[in-house]
């Protein structure tokens, strides 16, 4: 899970700061050194760590927290409060030219993702109702043009390349041309990467600034490869004045130095956020929210719009009427874990919601198998069995279990998990039809 190992000893100090009455100034000095300790594990910037640190301190040393009811809380909210000036304060959306073309030179190293990321910023501008071109500048790579051509095709945008051209410089221009009389509204160049950064890729680069001058540079970095995603940000930002940050393999970084150091060193804002595999795993950088997420505390507005988005609302309202007239079956529960399956890794679900347990969920594998074993054994069952589950006995369970190529373990799980949905099902329509303030559920 993001942030994993952070979140575990931050939320391992926020206990002990909770579990006393009154804080001492020592208390808070042994908070923050314990604080400053897992921000340096997880490898942030050491001087954005000092100074993260000393204004945490400063703030809850006066007398307004020490002599407060709560001064556990107060301190923790001053950390979030930090950490979310630290990411950004707020977040940061790109801009498209009230008139005419749009551009954006994506920049970056090689192996950071850089191609796909140029089809998850174009599957984004489209929602925004942009028509976008992409220009594939990188001469280098093997099939690098045709990585992007696929990507494109993927998002139905087209792609423009001259594969007997080795010039960058031109292909852009070239580019910026063809999107000019073709009426695009924006135009996104896909710029060659390299191992390492050296002078001539920075040359490259400023070139292609210069001929096409676009309104966005944009730096995609691998967030997995802590401080030196932070130099190489650094680097780029001194060389070419970037605009802003994307931030790839975000759900795969346990540490999190990248993403609360890049910004508060460059200057720049992280824009966007990349979750995931997929083309739509790209999200809006939310600096108070990704705060929240990162001390344990949730992130319920992103779960809702995910789950608004992703959702199909009339069918999880059929269901719910399943439930409540109890004709709720399992080709319903099969019908809704898949879309579950269609708003990403449990994993990254489970990071959004407050107070989950997350030391408990750890090692649990909900990933594409897992959902196609589900699949699979709902499908080896009867009419009748998938209607009335209470039928499934030991004999029964052998059959399915044979049918789907799983074991009898798989099964049992499955019936298992069926009856915690009919569970939590029950829970959250109690929830939504209280008198007091009713609550609405995205996915109800």
């Amino acid at each position: 899970m993001a942030f994993e190992g952070l979140s575990g000893k931050l939320q391992d100090t926020f206990k002990k700061l909770r579990g006393k009455g009154k804080l001492t100034e020592k208390d808070i000095k042994e908070a923050t050194r314990e604080i400053k300790l897992a921000l340096l594990e997880a490898d942030v910037n050491f001087k954005v760590v000092k100074k993260f640190v000393a204004d945490i301190n400063e703030r809850s040393m006066g007398a307004e927290v020490l002599k407060s009811l709560t001064p556990g809380q107060q301190v923790i909210k001053i950390v979030k409060d930090e950490m979310t000036r630290l990411l950004g304060e707020k977040p940061v959306k790109l801009d498209y030219a009230s008139k005419g073309l749009t551009g954006l030179m994506l920049v970056g190293l090689q192996g950071a993702g850089k191609t796909t990321t140029a089809g998850k910023l174009a599957n984004h501008m489209k929602k925004d109702g942009k028509k976008v071109l992409l220009v594939a500048c990188d001469v280098y790579r093997p099939a690098a043009v045709k990585q992007l051509q696929v990507v494109g095709k993927q998002v139905d945008a087209e792609v423009y390349s001259d594969e007997t051209s080795k010039d960058p410089v031109q292909i852009a221009k070239d580019g910026f041309r063809f999107a000019r009389e073709h009426f695009f509204d924006v135009v996104l160049y896909d710029t060659a990467g390299r191992l390492q950064i050296d002078e001539t890729l920075m040359e490259e680069l400023a070139k292609i600034k210069e001929e096409v001058a676009p309104d966005h540079i944009v730096l995609n970095i691998d967030a997995m490869t802590g401080q030196e995603a932070v130099q190489v940000a650094e680097t780029f930002n001194e060389k070419i004045d970037l605009t802003g940050v994307i931030l790839t393999k975000l759900d795969g970084d346990t540490r999190g130095g990248a993403a609360l150091s890049v910004s508060a060193v460059t200057g720049k804002p992280i824009l966007f956020a990349g979750m995931g595999e997929k083309l739509t795993d790209l999200e809006i950088f939310y600096p108070d929210r990704m705060a929240s997420r990162i001390l344990g505390m949730g992130d319920v507005l992103s779960f809702i719009e995910k789950a608004q988005a992703d959702f199909d609302e009339e069918k999880a309202k059929e269901q719910m009427d399943k439930f409540r007239k109890q004709t709720y079956t399992l080709e319903d529960f099969k019908e809704q874990l898949l879309q579950m399956k269609s708003m990403g890794s449990f994993k990254d679900i489970i990071d959004m919601m407050p107070g989950a347990n997350k030391k408990a969920l750890k090692g649990m594998d909900f990933d594409d198998k897992e959902f196609a074993r589900s699949e699979a054994i709902i499908n080896s069952m009867t009419k009748n069995e998938r209607i009335q589950p209470n039928i499934i006995n030991a004999s029964r369970r052998k059959r399915i279990a044979a049918g789907s190529g799983t074991r009898v373990q798989d099964v049992n799980k499955l019936l298992k998990g069926f009856e915690q949905s009919k569970k939590m099902m029950k829970q959250l329509s109690g929830l939504n039809n209280k008198k007091h303030g009713k609550m609405k559920f995205p996915f109800m």
